[in-house]
């Protein structure tokens, strides 16, 4: 009896070291607030799969969309707790909480979310901010520029837009107050029906959104002008502890994953730009654009708002020259 026991216990020990046998495995959950319909969903379910594949099974990762697992203002808090173990919000949802990541959503004009991708993982990887030390960062993406539409108001002036309510989150809510408008913070899962309901004139927000979210169902107008041109930043994080626990060999592969990935969301979220800007066309939308002189007078408008964030982080004890240069010099040299 002790032989068979001995023989059958060697035989698990030489299975478990034989290549290609039984391998130690680690199950992650992963949590986003995007549909699973919703493209960039999609594009972090991709992410879920090319781990397993990468690691060979060494990883693998249960994938909850919709915010059923954890809401979007509560994701970062999560993942740093254990609730989840990954998750991917936006800076946006909790204003105040990443001082530093959240100078990239301010309207630099930027001109595709490739390059406000680029800029903001260069960003981190420069500054390297301590808002995000308590959990492992995996990579930062971003959508294109954000327009302001209305629904019912044809706006094609900045007197046309005083006292509006306009739907904004994080920094954008400040472009809205800078031109003259009223911000009114709100996610985007709430924002079809407050906009159906009346509740707000209208949204800022990135040419995507009219189909990913279908928000071009309920809105006529889109003002396209580069002095809105804002991003919201997103972050994928993983629990430190998690991320400790992992081998190093499966680390370096989840690394350059997230090299490849960061760019996989920006270019996802460019193609969904044209996607959207068809379907708010599709749905009856028109595009306004404004005069050389309005075009001028909306940038200036927007201006001070660059100014007083910078002066936010140095009085807070943060570098803000250094946060603002490193993105303007970014824009200028990533393509």
């Amino acid at each position: 009896m002790r032989r068979i026991f001995f023989l059958c216990s060697l035989f698990l020990v030489c299975i478990m070291s034989w290549p290609g046998g039984v391998v130690a495995q680690t199950t992650l959950s992963y949590s986003t607030f995007f549909p699973s319909t919703h493209i960039q969903a999609q594009t972090a379910k991709a992410w879920c799969k090319e781990v397993e594949k990468r690691t060979e099974g060494r990883v693998t990762i249960n994938f909850y969309p919709g915010q059923t697992l954890t809401k979007a203002d509560q994701t970062y808090d999560s993942v740093m707790d254990g609730i989840c173990d990954i998750g991917t919000s936006c800076l946006a949802y909790t204003p105040g909480r990443f001082p530093v990541m959240s100078a990239m959503d301010l309207p630099f004009g930027y001109p595709s979310a490739v390059m406000a991708t680029k800029t903001a993982n260069i960003l981190y990887a420069r500054m390297k901010p301590e808002e995000f030390s308590k959990t492992a960062v995996m990579y930062f993406n971003a959508h294109g520029p954000g327009y302001i539409h209305t629904q019912g108001e044809r706006v094609s002036s900045l007197g046309e837009l005083q006292g509006l309510k306009i739907r904004s989150t994080g920094m954008s809510a400040e472009v809205i107050k800078a031109l003259g408008a009223s911000p009114v913070s709100m996610p985007m899962p709430d924002t079809y029906q407050s906009l159906q309901k009346g509740l707000v004139e209208g949204s800022i927000h990135p040419l995507e959104t009219n189909k990913g979210w279908n928000i071009g169902e309920v809105v006529d107008y889109m003002i396209q002008t580069d002095a809105t041109g804002y991003t919201t930043t997103f972050f994928v994080v993983m629990n430190q502890n998690k991320w400790n626990s992992l081998e190093q060999k499966d680390q370096e592969i989840i690394s350059q994953l997230n090299e490849e990935w960061a760019l996989k969301h920006a270019k996802a979220w460019d193609e969904s730009d044209e996607k959207g800007m068809d379907f708010f066309l599709q749905e009856g939308g028109e595009v306004i654009e404004l005069s050389e002189d309005e075009n001028t007078k909306w940038n200036r408008a927007v201006a001070p708002v660059i100014d007083a964030y910078k002066q936010k982080l140095d009085e807070q004890g943060y570098d803000g020259d250094a946060a603002i240069s490193t993105i303007q010099k970014s824009l200028r040299q990533v393509k």
